[in-house]
């Protein structure tokens, strides 16, 4: 698994020095002073908002499932727009380095907020294991990489693992989510979470399941932790109803 990481990471290397950086939105050639997406797209991103925000949807959606301190995103996912793109290059596409500058971005919008000074580690969404060496990388784990470096936080990489290789969230319901996640989460030396404030980092919130499946996990073994939430985009559909 970490010789994967590491030719993904010098494959990646070697088309920097080829191919000139683009807009993952657009596919424009980034400009000179644009970094990761160009200043149009950046200008006309679907922001949402939540970030320091107190009771926005994203919280509404998880009241009554798992005792959140908080929860944010940094922008919409939405059904046919372009700034999905963001999110599928480094899923699907490879784009790992954009995971981890997408990171440092989410990471700058919370540290300007003042909202997640009290928290103590990051800890990633985990792959399965056959997940992982098939994509080659655990995009939250580069989302959370960039998290840390803004934050100044470490990160626990070793957690949580999942007990179980299931199918892709994206091809249920909203209830078969629920199902296809619930008691597939574990932590390894959990007790050391005792009493900290743990921030969980995944690239989409869509139903919540996942995410709630972690923190359930985590609160087994150290029911006296905290715990919030922070994703790098948020399904629009989900929280339509909840503005």
């Amino acid at each position: 698994m970490l010789i994967l990481n590491k030719l993904h990471r010098a494959a990646g290397d070697l088309l920097a020095l080829i191919f000139p950086p683009t807009c993952p939105v657009c596919n424009a050639t980034l400009s000179e002073g644009e970094q990761v997406i160009c200043n149009c797209c950046r200008v006309a991103m679907p922001m949402t908002g939540y970030i320091g925000r107190i009771d926005n949807a994203m919280e509404r959606r998880l009241w009554g499932l798992v005792p959140f301190v908080q929860a944010s995103a940094l922008y919409f996912y939405i059904e046919g727009s372009p700034y999905r793109r963001i999110i599928h290059a480094f899923k699907y596409g490879s784009k790992w380095r954009l995971a981890r500058d997408m990171g440092e971005w989410l990471g700058g919008e919370m540290a300007r907020s003042h909202a997640f000074e009290s928290v103590d580690v990051i800890v990633p969404v985990p792959l399965h294991p056959l997940r992982r060496m098939w994509r080659g990388y655990n995009q939250s784990e580069y989302l959370a990489e960039g998290v840390a470096r803004v934050l100044k936080r470490p990160i626990n990489h070793h957690a949580l693992r999942r007990t179980r290789y299931t199918t892709s969230q994206t091809r249920h319901s909203k209830n078969e989510r629920w199902d296809n996640v619930h008691g597939h989460f574990a932590t390894r030396r959990g007790a050391s979470f005792a009493g900290k404030h743990v921030l969980l980092v995944d690239d989409v919130f869509t139903t919540g399941a996942t995410i709630c499946a972690c923190a359930e996990a985590i609160l087994r073994v150290a029911p006296d932790c905290q715990i919030s939430v922070v994703t790098l985009a948020v399904s629009q559909r989900e929280v339509a109803d909840l503005f």
